[in-house]
């Protein structure tokens, strides 16, 4: 089975965003983009309210291995990460989710990057992507459905599933 992430770190460079893989264990990339989203941002990338990332919390998103894949996004003239977007595998298919910062959300960086994301999940053998969407997000469902060539999705309380069928 392959990897999900290159064996080798490289950036690429698409629609003016440099995008490189995280390196395993940054938690100080993941702290950074977490402080330039705001307060309904947090709540709505994990569900409720998250004033902050606990230890624990950080060290499992900033986790990179096998099965792990993060990218993260930066613009020109900013040192700071504007967006990440992760994947977690799970045989032939994968979790992912996504953050922006929140100046500069709706300005095509989240798919950017989930496009890059499941381009990779393309290549890695993934057939299906899984995506937990808090309330309502219309934005983040008009992503999910420019991703792959198949999408349903199915309600959890608050919570929609959405599972995104990759084609080759």
């Amino acid at each position: 089975m392959p990897h999900v992430y290159p064996r080798h770190m490289q950036s690429r460079y698409v629609n003016g965003l440099t995008i490189r893989s995280l390196r395993d264990g940054d938690t100080d990339t993941v702290s950074s983009l977490f402080a330039r989203m705001g307060q309904s941002s947090r709540e709505r990338r994990f569900c409720g309210a998250k004033p902050r990332l606990s230890d624990l919390e950080l060290s499992h998103l900033a986790r990179v291995d096998r099965d792990h894949h993060v990218l993260v996004g930066f613009v020109d003239g900013d040192s700071e990460p504007v967006g990440i977007a992760r994947l977690v595998r799970d045989g032939s298919s994968a979790e992912i989710a996504f953050a922006v910062a929140d100046d500069l959300q709706s300005r095509g960086v989240g798919s950017t990057l989930a496009s890059v994301l499941a381009d990779d999940a393309r290549a890695a053998g993934i057939t299906q992507l899984v995506a937990t969407v808090c309330g309502d997000n219309p934005r983040v469902v008009a992503l999910l459905k420019r991703l792959g060539d198949s999408l349903s999705e199915s309600w959890q309380g608050r919570e929609r599933e959405f599972l995104v069928g990759l084609g080759p």
